[in-house]
């Protein structure tokens, strides 16, 4: 990805809450390219949400870097799932993080257990 000029504050680097909408892109990506988009699983009856993220930065991007975000599965339980982030530019790593997504029920029903389409995508850690 290019880091967007109005991505970038007022000290020349990209504002924090940024990485939180790299992340999500990320991840958006990731479920897309193993055919499950968000419009899929809501048909099905569910959705995921983010109920914790934790970040640590080690450098900064500035406009017009090219960066690259990494995911990993970290660890998938009965109703939510942990993907890891690393954000890099060239061999420099920038940030990484961990995201704690859960499974909730499209009907309001609250948290539900991951289904076998997701756990399916998501793999083997």
């Amino acid at each position: 990805m290019t880091v967007r000029y109005f991505e970038v504050d007022q000290q020349r680097v990209v504002f924090n809450m940024w990485y939180l909408a790299y992340f999500d892109d990320t991840m958006t990506a990731f479920l897309l390219d193993r055919d499950l988009p968000y419009k899929k699983m809501v048909e099905s009856g569910y959705d995921i949400q983010i109920v914790h993220t934790e970040i640590d930065w080690r450098g900064s991007l500035a406009a017009d870097e090219q960066a690259e975000v990494r995911l990993a599965l970290a660890k998938v339980g009965r109703t939510s799932f942990t993907l890891q982030f690393e954000v890099r530019c060239g061999d420099r790593l920038v940030a990484m993080a961990s995201t704690v997504y859960v499974a909730v029920a499209t009907d309001g029903s609250g948290k539900c257990e991951i289904p076998a389409e997701l756990r399916a995508v998501l793999g083997p850690i």
